[in-house]
């Protein structure tokens, strides 16, 4: 595709305008503490839009509508189903608003991983924050690549050329702002990909013969607005159930648990700011959801009127090929920057609390001596650099995997999550599991999970639930085996005792 000037300006407008904001929020830093957490001055509000920006990559803004355009090859999709995942979503936020989110404010935490270090000591604290950095790298950097397979579709540029401008212009304003510049991008982002999204419903309601009466009979007719499959299968993935049970617990792991998430919480004046930062992003993902979904059903009402000349072999092809082929110059620079700031606001989470991660939890513990602020502002920076080129060498490696393993890499980070979220769940709901127990726990629950993964079919919502409840019953009965054996022990010393 040749993009009109027009267009061109947009997207380069808005790189430049965020690389600028980036220099903006640099003013002022001092600390550490500035460059993770912003001085916990960030309001809730702003907080909210960051956490939903963050969930919202690339891959979303273009796989939901297609959700709603057509079936998969395992026959799920085509309607309103994917909101029942959503529903999950909201109890799990419900969830780390009475379990974790008061632990978070109870000192001057940088990273989720160090409440471990009170409750277990380094070695998990370290496991917990290896399995973070790995999987999300690997996950990060592979959907890097996907989005460069999208705006590959939308401008003509080469995979290495999409992927370079996004990770570079990331790492720059990312390395200068820290925390501060990704929520304010995130929160402008944000709006960026709502108004693309927004203008592609006007376009295709005035596009469609009939307009929004047609998108509702059409609809209807076709049983696109169907909410609810009561299903039970554990090898679909958009049923009640685990849309309701999967979903709960997929997000108290993200959202709970791991620090892309967390980092926002504790950027918050408070605990109370911070719960009401996430019921709000909650309320605010529904109905974005739904605005995604309502585009893939007006879509397939308007390739009804106007059908492809070739079927559509995917449903992730349809938005694109809308977006090239019917948009007007200008909402295609648009919707262009709207892809790039759905790709940016989660890379860019992802360089921060990486590098928050790998300084707080990996370096500070190990070296010798102190060092002065400046110092680690400075190698905080570079951390965020060196994380970055890390995720933009990923995406370049993925361009000569095959699709399957692409699929494969990216699945990992479900199970790890769950491992992650059932040590926490030790911690916060037992008193008696030691640290030699919680690792075996973490074993035990990854080892299952990688059974399931590659050897079942089960769906993914599953994922977190059966890796979290594993770790969680692993660790309960080393720990209870190790207690019995002691005491047994203990007897028999005492018995040998009394008959001497």
């Amino acid at each position: 595709m040749r993009l009109h000037p027009a267009d061109i300006g947009i997207i380069v407008l808005y790189l430049v305008g965020t690389a600028l904001l980036g220099i903006l929020l640099a003013r002022g830093q001092r600390t550490t503490r500035d460059y993770f957490v912003s001085g916990r001055e960030v309001p809730w509000w702003a907080i909210a839009l960051s956490i939903v920006a963050t969930e919202t990559s690339t891959v979303t803004f273009i796989s939901v509508p297609g959700y709603a355009f057509m079936k998969g090859a395992n026959g799920e999709g085509g309607d309103f189903t994917f909101m029942q995942l959503v529903c999950g979503y909201m109890v799990g936020r419900i969830l780390i608003s009475v379990l974790f989110i008061p632990l978070f404010f109870r000192g001057e935490l940088l990273t989720v991983y160090q409440v471990l270090t009170v409750r277990f000591g380094e070695t998990v604290r370290r496991a917990a924050a290896s399995l973070f950095l790995i999987t999300r790298s690997l996950a990060d950097g592979f959907r890097l690549y996907a989005t460069g397979i999208v705006l590959v579709a939308l401008t003509g540029w080469s995979d290495p050329t999409s992927i370079l401008i996004i990770g570079g212009v990331t790492i720059l304003y990312t390395y200068l702002g820290g925390m501060k510049a990704v929520i304010w991008t995130d929160v402008i982002q944000f709006f960026i990909y709502i108004a693309g999204a927004i203008a592609a419903v006007l376009i295709i309601a005035d596009r469609v013969p009939g307009g929004w009466a047609e998108i509702v009979r059409v609809g209807e007719q076709f049983d696109k607005f169907r909410f609810f499959d009561f299903t039970w299968d554990l090898s679909r993935s958009y049923t009640f159930w685990s849309g309701l049970v999967g979903g709960a617990f997929l997000t108290t792991a993200t959202h709970g648990t791991d620090q892309l998430m967390v980092q926002r919480y504790l950027c918050s004046r408070t605990a109370r700011q911070a719960i009401v930062a996430l019921l709000a992003s909650g309320a605010i993902v529904f109905a974005q959801f739904l605005l995604f979904l309502l585009i893939g059903v007006m879509l397939f009402v308007f390739y009804q009127h106007y059908p492809p000349a070739v079927p559509f072999a995917r449903s992730d092809h349809v938005f694109p090929t809308f977006i090239v082929n019917e948009l007007p110059t200008g909402l295609v620079g648009l919707v262009i920057a709207a892809v790039f700031a759905a790709a940016m606001s989660t890379l860019s989470s992802s360089l921060n609390s990486s590098a928050a991660t790998a300084m707080t939890d990996w370096y500070r513990p190990l070296r010798r001596r102190e060092h002065s602020e400046a110092h680690d502002l400075k190698l905080s920076r570079a951390m965020t650099l060196i994380w970055g080129l890390v995720q933009i060498s990923v995406g370049l490696v993925a361009r000569h995997l095959s699709q399957r393993v692409v699929d494969e890499v990216l699945g990992i980070a479900a199970f790890t999550n769950g491992a992650i979220l059932g040590v926490f769940f030790l911690g916060t709901l037992t008193r008696r599991v030691d640290e030699k127990a919680a690792l075996v726990g973490m074993a035990v629950g990854i080892g299952l999970m990688v059974y399931v993964r590659f050897f079942t079919h089960v769906a993914w919502p599953w994922y977190v639930l059966v890796g979290s409840v594993t770790t969680f019953l692993g660790g309960c009965l080393i720990s209870l085996g190790r207690e019995f054996s002691a005491a047994r022990l203990a007897a028999l010393k005492a018995s040998k005792s009394q008959g001497v």
